[in-house]
Order: C-alpha cells, then sequence, then structure tokens
C-alpha cells in the first residue's frame, strides 16, 4: 500500500507520531426554503441550453436533478427546509394514526366474532344436553307411577 504525503500527514499527530484516527467525514450539506427557490428561479432566468445554466450548477455544485427535485417538491408543497424525506403534514399523520386503529379494531372484532360462534355453539349443546335431561328425567317419573 502507497501513502501519499497528505496521508501520512493526516495520520500523525502534533508530536510527529502515527495515529490510527480516520480524517472525519464529511458533512452532508443543507438547503434553505429560501436557497431552495432562489436557485431554480436563477436556473430558469437564463437561456435554455445555454453555458451561463452549467456555469451556475457547477457554481453551486448541484445537479439538474436537484433543480428537477426542488420544482417538483414546489408544485406539490412539500419543499422542506433541508434535503431528505419531505414533511408529512397534519392531515397526512391522522390519517395513518385512523388507519392503524382501523386495522387493529378490524383485528379485534374478527377475534370477537369468532369467540362469539363458538360461545354460540356451546349454548347451543348444553340447550339441547339439558332438554336430553328433562326427558330422561320425565321418562323416568313416568315409569314410577
Amino acid at each position: 500500500m502507497t501513502m501519499t504525503l497528505a496521508d501520512q500527514t493526516a495520520m500523525t499527530g502534533q508530536d510527529g507520531r502515527v495515529t490510527s484516527q480516520q480524517p472525519e467525514q464529511p458533512k452532508r450539506r443543507t438547503f434553505t426554503k429560501a436557497c431552495k427557490a432562489r436557485i431554480p428561479a436563477a436556473f430558469d432566468a437564463l437561456p435554455e441550453g445555454s453555458a451561463e445554466r452549467g456555469a451556475l450548477l457547477r457554481r453551486e455544485r448541484l445537479y439538474h436533478s436537484h433543480i428537477e427535485h426542488w420544482r417538483k417538491q414546489a408544485e406539490t408543497g412539500t419543499l422542506a427546509a433541508s434535503t431528505g424525506k419531505p414533511v408529512k403534514s397534519a392531515e397526512a399523520e391522522e390519517l395513518a394514526r385512523l388507519r392503524a386503529e382501523n386495522k387493529k379494531l378490524k383485528a379485534a372484532n374478527d377475534k370477537l366474532v369468532g369467540e362469539l360462534g363458538k360461545t354460540r355453539t356451546a349454548l347451543d349443546i348444553a340447550g339441547k344436553a339439558f332438554a336430553l335431561l328433562q326427558d330422561i328425567s320425565s321418562s323416568a317419573d313416568s315409569e314410577k307411577k
């Protein structure tokens, strides 16, 4: 393995000893909502197919896909202040909560319907057993007389 001078410098401490620490990972950039609105507007103001558009993207260190993504977010109203997943609205969160609750209630209802069926069957059997015992008892009483 070959090491460059920059690698060796990064691995040595102030006293010249070699350390095993890795350099810190770069942080992901975040963009404000205003920046996400300003850059596509500046991009659209430039003539289509011009070199200035490419220069703007290079200067801001962006890709054309960033501009397209931000436009789509602005159209749908999900343009967040930083990159990443769009923020769910309060209505969407409430709907998700209600769907989860509905799913739980349907499962509980299905369980109770099954138990009710078993209870009805047991009561039907108990009723028939009671009727049979009454018939046996009445026939035994009639034989004694």
